[in-house]
């Protein structure tokens, strides 16, 4: 929990936990690099609801985009939110529509990192005496 609190301190919540949980197993570098891509990747949960109200005034379907889901925004954009019930849903859902997105961000980046930046191997230690 302290690298996810040294590294993305704004982080509060079930994000926070779930951050936590991808970054125990990574080194200092890793961690340092996860932050960073993480932070650019990852939506905030109040942009989400600012783009679900948009449909009050005509553009429903932006926070779908906004979240990378395009088919759904395109089904919400061309059938009104679907009536606006789907918009009014999503305005009860939107925390979790961003913590979905943004767990699965963790995740992507999380490979990402471990890949570019390999763990160094556990130093072995020396023998020391003659075992002769």
């Amino acid at each position: 929990m302290s690298k996810v609190i040294q590294f993305l301190p704004e982080l509060d919540g079930d994000e926070q936990v779930a951050v936590a949980r991808i970054m125990t197993s990574m080194s200092e570098e890793q961690a340092e690099q996860f932050a960073h891509v993480y932070r650019q990747r990852r939506k905030d949960e109040s942009a989400t609801l600012l783009l679900t109200l948009l449909a009050f005034i005509g553009v429903a379907g932006v926070n779908r985009f906004y979240l990378g889901q395009i088919g759904m925004g395109l089904a919400y954009l061309l059938t009104a939110g679907f009536c606006l019930i789907g918009t009014i849903i999503d305005l009860f859902n939107y925390k979790s529509l961003a913590a979905r997105f943004n767990e699965q961000k963790a995740m992507e980046t999380a490979e990402l990192i471990r890949g570019a930046f390999p763990a160094p191997p556990p130093s072995i230690p020396e023998k020391t005496g003659d075992t002769d």
